[in-house]
């Protein structure tokens, strides 16, 4: 009998009920931010799917007016003909052992030097930070030379181990990782030095399983960028078996200019590999992004 005289919970609180206007203008408001969602996703995905459409057909129906989104025939053999025409297997190759790697160092060196920023105390350790992180706005235009000529100088041009070299270590992914670690309490850091355990181990079996989701986002975010680079290789790597993806599909391009058809077909190759991995990385990526610390 008590709970047929209760009154609505937004009745108790003080609050007047909605109406029908604004329930109304709710929907509106709902249907209408959909509505941008769906736009937006449409704008960015309309690109992609012409590439792909475009990879398979033949070359004069590629940029045929009006635009065919569905090809008459499906030339599936683009995809079996481009790594014929080109050492793809080989710049795919040099680009997945770049980015794994580059990937692997920077979470290496990121996750242990922001554990030292956050967790261990010593004289000047709040300034060091701000310098370093302070190298992030400084162009890369700036030291580009300057890395050349080191890099040159101790014979490492034209060589994997230059690219490595000059990208295992990030400013970015320190940050990212202190500010996870930032979040996690000291006092189990602490516990863990009265227990006898080293900066080493609170850091290898503490604060590393901890922070999966950082190091998730740490990684997409480092692998999608070392895929995508162009620039750092084409100005270390000279012979064509070192060639990346990038740097081969440049190339691809410029011998053949009008092969449009071969130019999608291998623009959709080299995407594949980040959408993949995108696709079953997001839900971490996204939790690094929107958590930090401790779950209670």
């Amino acid at each position: 009998m008590t709970a047929l005289h209760e009154a609505p919970p937004a009745v108790k609180r003080g609050q007047a009920p909605a109406g029908p206007p604004e329930q109304g203008r709710r929907l509106v408001r709902m249907v209408l931010a959909y509505a941008a969602l769906v736009a937006a996703a449409v704008v960015v995905l309309l690109p992609f799917a012409w590439m792909v459409s475009s990879s398979l057909k033949r070359n004069n129906q590629v940029f045929s007016i009006p635009i065919q989104w569905i090809p008459e025939e499906f030339r599936w053999t683009n995809f079996v003909d481009i790594w014929t025409q080109i050492p793809l297997a080989t710049y795919l190759g040099n680009s997945v052992y770049l980015s794994v790697v580059i990937t692997f160092l920077q979470l290496l060196t990121g996750s242990f030097a922001a554990y030292g920023f956050s967790k261990v105390r010593f004289p000047g350790r709040d300034l060091l930070f701000l310098l370093y992180i302070a190298t992030i706005a400084v162009p890369w235009q700036a030291y580009m030379v300057p890395q050349y000529i080191i890099m040159h100088q101790a014979g490492l041009t034209n060589t994997h181990l230059s690219i490595i070299l000059l990208q295992a270590f990030s400013a970015f992914g320190v940050f990212l990782m202190r500010q996870y670690y930032m979040s996690i309490p000291d006092e189990l850091c602490e516990a863990a030095r009265i227990d006898g355990l080293s900066e080493y181990g609170i850091w290898w079996r503490i604060m590393l399983p901890l922070s999966k989701p950082a190091l998730a986002s740490l990684a997409l975010l480092t692998f999608v960028n070392t895929w995508n680079d162009y620039m750092g290789p084409f100005i270390y790597l000279t012979s064509n078996e070192l060639w990346t993806i990038q740097l081969g599909l440049r190339s691809f391009v410029g011998q053949y200019s009008a092969d449009y058809a071969m130019i999608m077909t291998g623009a959709v190759l080299s995407v594949l590999p980040i959408l993949v991995i995108f696709l079953f990385g997001q839900r971490y990526f996204i939790q690094g992004i929107a958590t930090s610390g401790l779950k209670g």
